[in-house]
Formats: structure tokens, sequence, C-alpha cells
């Protein structure tokens, strides 16, 4: 049984001081990803952020896992896990990173590309990514009352296909707030009869997630750390990802 926990006003302002909070070591950390520096040094930097905010770092907080982020580099979609693996020049690097703040969890994700400033920019990248950010753009849309989730997974699924590329369907977006994951799950493509999906309803605070792969939506365990999800084939995959509260008038986005 699905059990979604509905935010007040007041509760959704607290998650927005988080979310802003969030935004800015997002946008810090995407500037960080250059060829040389390595996984560990981001996550690191991450958790400065973090604590010079005032939060602490979500993921930490899930049982089993200890950094502040998730740095997700060229084959892998989620949980890639910091270490001392040196960023290569080209790299796609995404980054996942939450905060808790004053009780509440905010969740978000960037991907970017490891290029040096007098670098060409490779548009089969540039394009994946463009088509990653367009996906969600329009997904956050569709949080809205009187809109169901699969409309919010109809949105990601038209506009990555309609790019050549697959969404992944092992994984999805979730709800947040006092806890990291919440329901309802949001897939990236639509699931069973849309008229059956979830209303969305005002109070709603939704961490919705574009994952999607440049070859097939396949998606396999690498390593044996537990955590690193990858392609099946080895292609690039991609993550971005807001927190949005529904309100009356629509979505806010938070992060």
């Amino acid at each position: 049984m699905t059990k979604i926990s509905l935010k007040t006003a007041e509760e959704i302002k607290m998650m927005a001081e988080g979310g802003k909070k969030l935004s800015k070591i997002k946008a810090e950390l995407a500037g960080a990803v250059k060829p040389g520096v390595t996984t560990l040094e981001l996550d690191n930097l991450a958790k400065d952020l973090i604590k010079q905010a005032g939060g602490k770092p979500s993921f930490a907080m899930v049982p089993g896992y200890r950094w502040a982020t998730c740095i997700n580099i060229n084959d892998t979609v989620v949980h890639g896990i910091p270490n001392d693996t040196k960023i290569k020049k080209g790299d796609k690097v995404g980054i996942d990173v939450g905060i808790y703040y004053f009780g509440f969890h905010t969740d978000t994700s960037t991907t970017t590309v490891a290029n040096l400033k007098s670098q060409i920019p490779n548009p089969k990248i540039e394009k994946f990514l463009e088509i990653g950010r367009l996906a969600l753009k329009r997904a956050i849309t569709q949080a809205k009352p009187g809109k169901r989730i699969a409309d919010i997974s109809e949105a990601m699924q038209t506009t990555v296909e309609g790019g050549g590329y697959s969404v992944v369907r092992a994984l999805t977006g979730h709800g947040v707030g006092r806890q990291l994951h919440e329901d309802p799950a949001i897939p990236c493509f639509v699931v069973g009869d849309p008229n059956k999906s979830i209303k969305i309803i005002p109070g709603m605070v939704l961490a919705i997630e574009v994952m999607y792969n440049a070859g097939t939506s396949e998606v396999v365990y690498k390593n044996d750390d537990g955590w690193t999800i990858a392609t099946a084939d080895g292609k690039i995959s991609g993550l971005f990802e807001e927190t949005v509260a529904v309100t009356q008038t629509g979505p806010v986005v938070l992060t």
C-alpha cells in the first residue's frame, strides 16, 4: 500500500531553504569537475560545502553508505562510489547529492563533461545531455494537481525516446521529505494503465529523476561493491534530478 507523506506550506518552506543551499552546492560540484580531479576529492568538497551550509549529507544517512555523493562516470548509471579514480578529459560525470537540513531531505543530480576550456565540446555527448535536461523540464511541468504520476513518467519517456535514447526501467524517482526515499515511486516510463496511476495532489514533494542511457535500457551491477549500477552495453548514461513541491498553483522546484 502506497503511503504518501504530504507536506504543509510551512514544511515546504523549510525544504525550499535546504533545496536552495543544495542547488548552490550542486553548481559548485559541477564546476569542480575537471580532468585529473578524483571522485573522492569531489565527495570531500561536497561534505565541506554541506557542513558549511549547516546541513548533513543525506546519502551518508543511508545504512551502509558513508559518502555525501554518488559520482557516476561514463557507463555508470547511479550509485557510483567516490574513490581515487581520476576523471579523464571528455568523461561524462554525473553528480548526485542530497542535504538533510532542519529535519528534511532534498535530493538533486546533474550530469556534465570533464572538458578543458580549450576543448571543443563533443556534439554527440552535448546532444545526449540536452535531451536529459529537456526531459526533466517537461516532466516537472506535469507535477501539478489533476495530473497523475504516469504523466510525469510519460514526459520523460517520450522526450528521451524521441531523442533516440532509452529510459532506465529498473530504477525510479521517489517522494522525499523527512525520509530521503518516500512514496510514491516515479518511473521514467509509463507502467500499466496510466489512468490507474497515483493522482498528484498539493503537498506532495517529489524527487523527479530522469535516468537514461545512450544505448539500451538494461543495467547491471558493476564491481562487487553492491552499489554501483552501470549500463549493460557499456554506453554512457545520464542523470538529471530536481526536488519539486506540488502546490495548488503547480510545481515549485526546490533545488
